[in-house]
């Protein structure tokens, strides 16, 4: 929602979301890296290989209890501030985590993790911040772009993990020492960033809607659903990848391609996505994201050929694609100004609460669910089919719901 009795000069929403985009495909290449190679090391390290997918999951530990912080730290001193916290987080746990990898410490590995997940918090609000200066027009459109800042990352991302990861005699150690690199020098972007902090109200303005009021909103609520799902979904199967990959008998520079055909799949729609949200709406663009979600497990259970790998990643890319970008683009449109630090660190603290499940679950499902990598890969795929329930039934229920409720 927004006041629509000032008109919305875009050309500073244009600014703003040239530098996000920016720092989206710059410093967002850190996380393609770490995604690929995380599991890998955290599997040469760990005593038990059910821990393997352990150092992902503390990312997503970290990037969910951040969230209310990092909306509060954005609130309360700008977004400028709050995406300094993330580098700043970034480079402390890539240090940490070179430094676990010359030391072959799994625990140091595991706090570097957690401290990785500070970057990814800040990173989730990219997308808020190209909304704050853009008119309801521009908004699905700013919120795509930014997203589309992406598929350079998921150039840039593994093919630094194959440059980087054997340059040194400690496996891995180049790339984490890369991802120092790109967090300084990535920080400076945001020293161009022009999103006024919103104003204080004053003390009989009236207070807003209370979280809880916000998240039983039925359009935020379906929202913050189908978001969750789409992400723990993307991460469930994404985390597990170069692990079943190499497990069936292929090289890790194979995962890392894979992977990097994923990542262009989750951002190079987002050319488009926005346009299509603005002719068709957020809720069918959302339904057509769950579905392509289910029709990349339907692939990945076919079999462990490479063809089977490469389609089932490019649907769940696009399937992800879909159903975050509608989701935000209509959580950003059902809340004030003023709300957003209640409502936006709330969802994405649920949305990476969903994701910190399916990280945990990945590892387990993919090393201790029979005997081998095919039967890891078919559990992990399956367990797919409860959360696209949850959220077609949320969608169809917001859809059936009268057009004059409250939304």
């Amino acid at each position: 929602m927004s006041d629509m009795s000032t008109p919305i000069d875009d050309r500073k929403a244009r600014r703003n979301v040239a530098i996000l985009v920016l720092a989206q495909a710059f410093l967002g290449a850190q996380m393609p890296m770490i995604y690929t190679i995380g599991g890998l090391a955290g599997q040469s390290l760990a005593s038990n290989l059910c821990f393997a997918t352990l150092p992902i999951s503390l990312i997503v530990v970290a990037t969910m209890l951040m969230a209310n912080p990092m909306s509060w730290i954005m609130q309360t001193y700008g977004r400028r501030a709050g995406f300094w916290v993330g580098t700043a987080g970034g480079t402390l746990g890539a240090i940490i985590g070179a430094y676990a990898l010359m030391q072959a410490s799994f625990g140091l590995f595991l706090v570097g993790s957690f401290f990785t997940g500070f970057y990814q918090s800040a990173q989730g609000f990219y997308r808020f911040a190209a909304a704050d200066t853009a008119s309801d027009d521009f908004r699905p459109k700013a919120i795509s772009y930014v997203m589309a800042g992406g598929l350079a990352s998921a150039i840039i991302g593994p093919q630094l993990v194959k440059v980087t990861s054997d340059a040194m005699v400690v496996p891995f150690l180049g790339a984490y020492l890369t991802v120092i690199a790109i967090n300084v020098i990535g920080s400076l972007l945001f020293l161009g960033i022009d999103i006024p902090k919103p104003p204080k109200p004053h003390v009989d303005a009236p207070r807003g809607r209370s979280v809880w009021e916000l998240l039983t909103t039925p359009t935020i609520a379906v929202a913050v659903i189908v978001a969750m799902v789409s992400y723990s979904l993307m991460n469930l199967v994404m985390t597990s990848t170069p692990l079943a990959v190499v497990g069936c008998g292929f090289e890790q520079s194979t995962a890392a391609d894979i992977v990097s055909a994923h990542v262009l799949a989750m951002f190079i729609p987002s050319f488009f996505t926005g346009h299509l949200i603005a002719r068709f709406g957020a809720r069918k663009i959302m339904a057509a994201g769950l579905m392509i979600l289910g029709g990349a497990g339907v692939v990945a259970l076919q079999g462990v050929e490479l063809e089977n790998f490469f389609i089932a990643l490019i649907l769940l890319g696009v399937g992800w694609n879909f159903g975050f970008i509608g989701a935000t683009s209509m959580l950003a449109g059902a809340h004030e100004a003023h709300e957003r630090g209640r409502i936006q660190g709330m969802n994405d603290m649920i949305v990476f609460g969903g994701v910190t499940v399916a990280s945990l679950a990945s590892g387990g499902l993919m090393n201790c669910s029979g005997g081998t990598a095919q039967d890891g890969w078919t559990a992990v795929n399956l367990a797919m089919v409860p959360l696209l329930a949850l959220a077609g039934a949320a969608l169809i229920w917001l859809v059936m719901r009268p057009q004059d409720a409250d939304t």
